[in-house]
């Protein structure tokens, strides 16, 4: 919104440096304010001590849009606020105190009263039925740390073997399939391959860690082994990328996990995904790598805005990418180390899977499909039930203990 309130210049003190807003002001009240129009205006310090947000705030609220200023001086661009804007002010502040983002902020001022009462209520049971998700989480994540100074962790313990399988497909939409899937005794992985040559480079990718099959990994050196591991798989793909007419624009997403029997290493870098399934819970244990995901994580995007955001497949970080247009290091990926459990399930996928199917889809077929390789097979069906508009790939692992001395037992790969 736009107001016009005069052309004249809003009342400064005398010295202040340009550009300084907060130093504009003086400490006479009377020169706190001024006069446009027969509009009282009131500088952006005494708007900010009324309104209890702080200057920054209001610059913040100003280039999003959310709060704009009744008039800014165009000799020193000084911002001044009229009395009648205090109360969207104070309803911004106290919807941010709620943990409320910006861009829905910004919605809900747009509406009516009533309609706007109705959109907090809204927000506010998805909060608490968030708050409810993250106590789970954070159970799970007591009994995680916990473990690890557990006796039952103990050679007594019963050892635990991994069931799995993985599946692959094209879709209904592209012409060839550039995700790698792979499921095995010690590795399970995803890769979701961008650019002319992505196939290769999620293969290569994957390749590179199934050497880990075989080799033997030092007790307690279980993600130092999957780093090393990773190092190599970036060169693979970066071996490709040089090979193609556009090099910069060739890359793969990984997601991974090297098992030793007790622990998973997690390794994790663009928007495919790992979950796991711990007490009838579905977990999501991956942080997608998107420019869309950094805009939710900055309260500048919804959910609701993301999920048809015309860039929210663009990655801002991916295996043999560099880390800046003109920083030629690799872009780094997570690493973390999970306990298993008895009864755990895990599933990787690629974002033909995530960006297609609603998650609580995903989680009943994880929840209730028994055997890994019907899992993969029903979640692979449902992604293209919806229009199958990706390529989709699919790995779900099951822990559970085993008699006499630790092996596995594959369902395929």
């Amino acid at each position: 919104m736009t107001f016009t309130l005069g052309k004249g210049p809003a009342s400064v003190g005398p010295g202040a440096p340009p550009g300084d807003e907060e130093a504009a002001q003086v400490t006479a009240p009377a020169n706190a304010m001024g006069k446009a129009a027969g509009v009282e205006l009131m500088s952006i310090g005494a708007f900010a001590k009324a309104s209890r947000l702080s200057p920054k705030a209001l610059r913040l609220y100003d280039e999003l849009g959310l709060l704009p200023p009744a008039r800014v001086d165009p000799f020193n661009g000084y911002r001044s606020y009229t009395t009648g804007q205090l109360e969207r002010a104070r309803l911004v502040a106290w919807l941010r105190r709620l943990g409320m983002p910006l861009a829905r902020i910004r919605e809900v001022c747009a509406l009516e009263p009533a309609a706007a009462a109705r959109e907090v209520r809204a927000y506010w049971a998805r909060e608490e039925a968030g708050v409810a998700a993250r106590r789970e989480l954070a159970a799970f994540l007591v009994d995680h740390l916990s473990r690890k100074d557990d006796s039952a962790m103990s050679s007594t313990t019963a050892p635990l073997g991994i069931r799995y399988a993985a599946l692959s497909d094209t879709g209904l939409v592209r012409e060839r399939n550039q995700d790698t899937a792979y499921a095995g005794a010690r590795l399970l992985a995803v890769a979701d391959g961008y650019g002319e040559g992505g196939e290769s480079a999620a293969a290569g990718a994957v390749d590179a860690l199934r050497r880990l099959e075989t080799d033997g990994i030092p007790a307690g050196n279980l993600l130092n082994v999957l780093e090393d591991a990773v190092e190599l798989a970036g060169l693979a793909v970066r071996g490709v990328a040089a090979a193609d007419a556009e090099p910069g624009k060739v890359g793969t997403t990984l997601t991974a996990m090297l098992w030793t029997g007790s622990q998973l290493a997690l390794v994790h870098i663009g928007d495919s995904r790992a979950y796991l399934l711990r007490d009838g819970e579905l977990f999501r244990i991956t942080h997608d790598h998107t420019l869309v995901q950094s805009l939710i994580d900055e309260g500048r995007l919804t959910e609701a805005e993301a999920a048809s955001h015309p860039q929210r497949s663009l990655l801002v970080r991916a295996l043999g990418a560099p880390a800046g247009p003109h920083d030629d290091t690799p872009t780094k990926a997570d690493f973390h180390l999970h306990d298993a459990r008895d009864g755990d399930r895990y599933l990787l996928c690629s974002d033909g899977l995530s960006t297609v199917v609603a998650e609580d889809e995903v989680a009943r077929v994880v929840r209730t499909v028994a055997a890994p390789e019907d899992a993969v097979r029903a979640l692979v069906a449902l992604a293209n039930a919806a229009g199958g508009p990706d390529n989709v790939s699919c790995v779900v692992a099951d822990v559970s203990s085993i008699a006499g001395p630790a092996e596995f037992s594959p369902s395929g790969d």
